[in-house]
């Protein structure tokens, strides 16, 4: 018998398919929910198993995971008479690795701290390929000796696994990541865009600049998206623009000023609201494209 904790998985979208199939072959038990049948399909297809409700699948967890959009999701599926914390067991412990504000999670941990749950806010960094491929950056807020529990599940996800403070912690380091990201890829798109009405040739461009300063790991990942205009989503536009909304309001409530920050922003929202919400966020290229009048 597997002395590995029992996983309950709560959300199998883009990043929870690929991060609980990891458990599942690292050995752990692992049962969730979402509301997507094929998706639940996927999972027992990996060797995990479905659950109808959040309340089955937590019933006999040792382990909570949540992997869902946004605060509202997160509630969801943790309040209520068929949430989380009504139905699973004292001494489990919930991880929630959603990208939510930090004050969703400081109130998750308390309201949980009641029923004898305890709670890391623990979201991730990395994107579709770091789940995939098990390299995620995970950002956690808690109590140490919870962290030192939940680490050795960590480090099955991720390569880079640090407690960052207390509840909430995760979360704001997560906003400081998502504003980093949103930047770094709107430097790429401008930069592309720059690149091509000077003639240049592109790969060769991007080759080099990923070999000196101005490399970084999202010019890594979203050259190929840039090159081929491949907008597939790995991480969707609206998503990042509920990041930008967190990181915006999270600096404004301790009195940072994020001038680039809230510029960046307001463009994602613009490619949003001219309905590129379900496309990568290296679709940043497409705005910059429209303003430089050169948009297909």
């Amino acid at each position: 018998m597997s002395t590995l904790p029992k996983v309950a998985w709560i959300g199998l979208g883009i990043m929870g398919s690929p991060m609980s199939e990891n458990l599942v072959k690292a050995g752990y038990q692992v049962t969730g929910h979402t509301l997507e049948q094929a998706k639940l399909d996927r999972l027992t297809a990996a060797g995990g198993t479905a659950a109808g409700s959040v309340a089955e699948a937590v019933r006999d967890a040792d382990v909570v995971v949540t992997m869902v959009p946004a605060s509202p999701q997160v509630e969801a599926v943790a309040y209520g008479p068929d949430g989380i914390l009504e139905n699973a067991r004292p001494g489990t412990l919930l991880i929630d690795m959603s990208s939510i504000t930090p004050q969703t999670s400081v109130d998750l941990a308390a309201a949980a701290r009641e029923k004898g749950i305890r709670v890391l806010d623990a979201p991730v960094s990395g994107g579709e390929a770091g789940a995939i491929e098990a390299v995620l950056s995970i950002m956690v807020g808690g109590e140490q000796a919870d962290f030192d529990e939940a680490r050795p599940l960590f480090e099955t996800l991720g390569r880079t696994v640090v407690l960052c403070g207390p509840h909430g912690s995760g979360q704001t380091v997560k906003a400081a990541n998502q504003l980093i990201v949103a930047v770094n890829i709107q430097a790429c798109a401008e930069a592309v865009v720059f690149l091509e009405r000077s003639g240049v040739d592109l790969k060769a461009a991007l080759d080099v600049l990923g070999g000196g300063l101005a490399g970084s790991t999202v010019l890594t990942r979203k050259k190929d998206n840039f090159l081929a205009r491949d907008f597939a989503p790995g991480f969707r536009i609206d998503l990042h623009h509920k990041d930008m909304g967190i990181v915006t309001d999270a600096a404004r409530a301790v009195g940072a000023a994020l001038p680039v920050g809230a510029v960046v922003a307001q463009l994602v929202a613009s490619l949003r609201a001219q309905g590129d919400g379900g496309l990568d966020h290296s679709a940043l290229l497409r705005a910059v494209e429209r303003l430089s009048g050169t948009a297909a």
